[in-house]
């Protein structure tokens, strides 16, 4: 999946496929997470949101099923 930059202090880039309904997030410390189930409008909302990284905690983590792979 490919994955696109973003603007946060967290998060360096994030990958969605509305199809499987996978979000991967990777981090600034290369550590990518696979979350799944996660409809396109969390997805859109995540990034219009002013804090990539606050909207993640408060709306993604720990609210879907979530898997480590492998650093980037």
């Amino acid at each position: 999946m490919r994955r696109e930059a973003v603007h946060s202090s967290v998060i360096a880039a994030i990958g969605y496929d509305e199809r499987r309904q996978r979000l991967e997030i990777e981090f600034h410390t290369r550590r990518v997470y696979a979350y799944s189930g996660l409809p396109p409008s969390v997805h859109r909302e995540l990034l219009a949101a002013p804090s990539i990284g606050s909207h993640f905690n408060r709306h993604v983590r720990d609210r879907y099923a979530c898997t480590r792979l492998a650093d980037a």
